[in-house]
């Protein structure tokens, strides 16, 4: 692999994990267009690792508030939140284990990422044409868990974790920013649960240029993606994603099939 290949997947993964068009396809998907080998897990979980530190960096204030109560004053709402977003974390650390190989293997496959880039972004449209300018959804434990069981369909490249996890939270009743902010703060232990579970296959021998390049480019490129998605979703719909995840699947088929 080039330098110039891991910067690009790395920002690939920086728009693809917090964007609503699933990271997991497009670093599939990029080799594959390329007739290229796909890269392998291990390099998807060192830019995860990157992604997650970026998204602890932008929301590390909430994360010392929600820790700092969680631990101290679990009656609060803040304390209480932060264990509902553990116990939400479960279906997906659980379903991670259980598919862990048919995430590796039969998820992959061009056809079914083009079948959930389309499907779910119809979802999302369905989802987004309910959002509340204001939140009528509560966070409690029953729509957290909600918002977790959807995030375990996040493994099937082409669902997209935030996708879901941002629709979950739209039909519950909770506005575009406060949905993302969720779903952002959900994917943090669930990112890291994957890659402490696949850090420990890499050797000092995997660490090399190529790399460290892509994790400096997802980090980055995460932080950019998260901001301005948090800006962006304050006075736009999701459509725009919805298009692209259509128009992106309609190709893969098309290309499929050639």
């Amino acid at each position: 692999m080039t330098i110039t290949d891991a910067v690009l997947l790395g920002l690939l993964q920086a728009l693809g994990e917090f964007l609503p068009i699933s990271s997991s396809a497009h670093l599939v998907l990029l080799p594959f267009f390329r007739g290229q080998v796909y890269q392998g897990i291990a390099f998807d979980v060192i830019l995860h690792l990157a992604t997650l530190l970026a998204v602890l960096l932008y929301f590390a204030k909430d994360w010392m508030i929600l820790i700092k109560n969680g631990l101290s004053r679990p009656q609060t709402q803040e304390g209480k939140t932060f264990w509902y977003l553990v116990v939400a974390t479960i279906p997906a650390g659980l379903a991670g284990v259980l598919f862990h190989h048919q995430v590796e293997t039969a998820f992959r496959n061009p056809l079914s990422i083009a079948f959930c880039l389309i499907v779910f972004a119809l979802l999302l449209a369905w989802a987004d044409k309910q959002a509340k300018q204001t939140d009528t959804g509560l966070i409690n434990l029953k729509n957290l868990l909600i918002i977790g069981c959807a995030q375990a369909l996040a493994l099937m490249p082409g669902v997209s974790r935030s996708g879901i996890t941002i629709t979950a939270a739209l039909f519950l009743g909770f506005s575009r920013p406060q949905s993302a902010r969720i779903s952002f703060l959900l994917s943090t232990p669930i990112i890291a649960g994957a890659a402490l579970l696949e850090i420990t296959k890499l050797s000092l021998a995997d660490i090399n240029m190529p790399l460290i390049c892509g994790f400096i480019s997802a980090f980055l490129g995460a932080l950019v993606v998260i901001g301005g998605l948090m800006k962006y979703i304050k006075s736009h719909s999701f459509a725009v994603f919805v298009w692209y995840r259509i128009l992106l699947g309609i190709f893969i088929i098309v290309w499929y099939f050639k």
